[in-house]
């Protein structure tokens, strides 16, 4: 008996929330519906407690103090405030900006932003797993570095950065360093006091969490010595992020962080046994099917593969009834341009095109996993059939 279809297996678009974080969120909407910054009253008194415990949850997963959470509407919005305002805040110690080429767009569009406000930006190339070169990171530095922004765990491949040796490397520097660890947050440990980490910014809806929610780490009790405010108004979350704050979102980020710290690990031995299992099954099939990624540092859940000859357009059209994957990132799907983080890997047009990205998550199941592998290879013999390949 097949299971219920399409099989979702893009988890790393987006999550569905956990039942058990909608059941501390719903509250919020009807009985605890106060504003949080009204706290002369019991309404806005009990909002404002639940914010400072999701802070504390979320403070937890980083290894840092509550207050040094800024809670936001995705990590979009912090990517934008790491940058934008670190960049504006420091600009008498210097204009110069160090990512990566294989960055989120809502890093790279910053970075340009800056560029067109007269701000230096280098683009680190990556090797051909889709990693920075520690080394590559420390020589980009001059004196007028003031930020290095090298994103935890990539979104398309699953390859996850040398975060700690970034770290030592912009400490030792003096130069601030920014995480993008929407992907990773949750799903692999993150201590930013180790890693030496000043800025992080994370996201409820790739954690079993809500949309449009999120939070940036700045490091330090006196975040406006770092970073400049892009919304005005009323001095919300310590003056960096002005705006009434989203009371269930922000509790149900909370409660979905501390769930992925309770059972990351457990998870992330499931996931790993089920990315080997598919990838050595389509070996079996395809024998000349590739991986794109580094093959053992990288999240446990994502698994994306480069099928030569084979159109990930049309396998994901043949296969969208059965199973829900995609060929990239949910931010670019759009798009006909290739994949910036499959072209920086060294892949040539015709595999970027060949090539799908399966995210494994909470609620799939060994069932689903193996109906999943059957359908690939059915997609695939169908494609093949009408191309008139044997």
């Amino acid at each position: 008996m097949a299971p219920d279809l399409p099989i979702y297996l893009d988890y790393q678009a987006t999550t569905p929330v956990d039942p058990r974080v909608m059941r501390v969120m719903l509250p919020y909407f009807t009985e605890e519906f106060g504003n949080a910054s009204s706290s002369d009253h019991v309404y806005g008194a009990r909002a404002a407690e639940a914010v400072e415990k999701a802070r504390i949850q979320v403070a937890r997963l980083l290894h840092a103090k509550p207050e040094e959470i800024i809670f936001t509407s995705g990590a979009t919005e912090s990517n934008n405030l790491a940058l934008l305002g670190v960049m504006e805040r420091l600009s008498a110690q210097g204009d110069h900006l160090v990512t990566s080429a294989t960055e989120h767009k809502a890093v790279l569009e910053t970075a340009r932003k800056l560029e067109k406000k007269n701000k230096l930006v280098t683009f680190l190339p990556v090797d051909r797993y889709g990693r920075v070169d520690s080394a590559g990171v420390d020589a980009a530095i001059t004196e007028e570095t003031v930020l290095i922004s090298i994103m935890a765990a990539n979104n398309e491949i699953g390859t996850i950065a040398p975060l700690e040796e970034i770290g030592a490397i912009a400490r030792e520097s003096g130069v601030l360093f920014h995480t993008d660890a929407a992907q990773a947050a949750g799903h692999i440990p993150l201590n930013v006091d180790a890693m030496k980490i000043d800025f992080a910014s994370i996201s409820g809806h790739k954690i079993y969490g809500p949309k449009g929610v999120g939070a940036l780490y700045v490091k330090g009790s006196a975040p406006a010595a770092r970073i400049s405010a892009l919304i005005c108004g009323g001095g919300q979350e310590r003056g960096i992020r002005s705006g009434t704050l989203n009371v269930p979102g922000i509790v149900g980020l909370g409660e979905a962080l501390e769930l992925a710290q309770r059972e990351m690990a457990q998870e992330n031995r499931r996931f790993r046994k089920w990315t080997e299992l598919m990838f050595e099954s389509f070996k079996e099939f395809y024998n000349t099917v590739s991986l794109n990624g580094h093959p053992t540092k990288r999240l446990a859940h994502n698994l994306n593969v480069c099928f030569p000859g084979i159109e990930s357009k049309a396998l994901i059209h043949v296969l969208r009834n059965h199973l829900s994957v995609s060929a990239g990132s949910a931010c670019t799907t759009a798009s006909t341009e290739p994949s910036h983080v499959l072209r920086a890997i060294g892949l040539e047009n015709s595999l970027i095109y060949s090539s799908l990205r399966f995210g494994l998550g909470r609620f799939n199941s060994q069932e689903e996993i193996d109906y999943a592998i059957e359908k690939v290879q059915w997609g695939i013999e169908k494609l093949r059939k009408i191309q008139g390949v044997s």
